[in-house]
């Protein structure tokens, strides 16, 4: 078994690896060809955590098959300076159940996280697309507009944190790594109505900016929410958009973000547009004007860890990285 810590996987997992797997699985979810039991949630109340079971097994050529344990503690910067997510990849042979690897799944998580929102933007914003403002700072922020820069031709940031705390170094960082100007922006509605797209990644529980605010032809990526009663995005949002998700049967009910509308009376499920694997399939249509508002809601899928872990262990294996170990 080869063991890969953060930084190995860090220096192995490219966003332009990262996205083509991504798009890879999509295609095969639509086809058929993946099975993915709903993830196995157990909340840990007193310590305002989440622990989560996520396996999959992708059919094809190569195959794939993973399991992901990871938790979920929003508290845990604050309280004990450590990442809000951490957790482990097991990688098997999916022809003989093999344990081929363990590795490290923050980075590779907030990575597949990104390269969704990238197949996604580069399927639904428009092709001039210039703009983007990400609401949040933390690990999921970075991949994201990674992504996104990666597929449209980006030449500003603007980026929008409840606190602002983290703004002006993580804008440091995004400026050098990106080569693209990247500026905090305490105006929210501003930020808004610049965006030609927008990325939330925040552990907000309620709406973090007006729908009213949005301009025409804007395309939305929101990945934060990932539970039923979390959400960024508001009704009139939800309402002014075209709709996709990652997945139906995790969007229905895991997402939050269309979820509360839903039950309070302000939208229906079926004004989902489609799941992203059907646009990438071509069975349902995507961006239809250049004004229309395009949202893609993700709350994660085990089958985006199980495509991209392939790919890093391949690498691994390539570079000599890693270490070995018989159980």
């Amino acid at each position: 078994m080869l063991v890969l810590t953060r930084h190995d996987v860090e220096s192995l997992l490219t966003m332009t690896d990262a996205i083509a797997a991504v798009e890879t699985g999509f295609r095969r979810l639509a086809a058929g060809d993946v099975v993915m039991p709903q993830r196995a949630a157990t909340p840990i109340a007193p310590h305002d955590g989440l622990h989560l079971s996520m396996p999959a097994f992708v059919a094809g050529e190569p195959a794939a098959l993973t399991i992901k344990i990871v938790t979920v503690y929003p508290q845990n910067l604050a309280r004990y300076g450590l990442p809000m997510i951490q957790g482990v990849i097991l990688l098997h042979d999916a022809r003989t159940g093999q344990l081929l690897a363990m590795m490290d799944a923050e980075h590779l998580t907030a990575m597949r996280t990104g390269a969704a929102s990238g197949v996604a933007t580069n399927q639904l914003a428009r092709a001039d697309a210039a703009i983007v403002t990400i609401f949040g700072a933390g690990a999921q922020a970075g991949p994201q507009l990674e992504a996104v820069c990666a597929v449209r031709p980006i030449r500003q940031i603007f980026v929008v944190t409840r606190a602002g705390k983290q703004d002006a170094a993580f804008c440091a960082r995004m400026t050098e790594r990106l080569g693209i100007p990247c500026t905090p922006k305490r105006d929210v509605r501003a930020a808004v109505e610049a965006a030609h797209v927008i990325c939330t990644a925040t552990n907000s529980a309620e709406p973090i900016f007006d729908g009213a605010w949005l301009s025409p032809g804007v395309h939305i990526n929101a990945v934060g929410a990932y539970t039923a009663s979390m959400r960024e995005l508001d009704s009139p949002t939800i309402q002014r958009s075209r709709v996709f998700v990652d997945h139906h049967p995790a969007a229905q009910t895991e997402a939050g973000d269309l979820l509360i509308p839903i039950a309070q009376g302000e939208w229906r499920y079926e004004l989902v547009a489609g799941s992203l694997g059907e646009l990438l399939a071509g069975t349902v249509d995507g961006r239809r004007h250049s004004d229309e508002i395009t949202l893609f809601k993700s709350v994660g899928l085990a089958m985006q860890d199980a495509v991209t872990a392939p790919a890093v262990y391949a690498r691994a294996i390539e570079a000599g990285v890693g270490r070995s170990f018989d159980l």
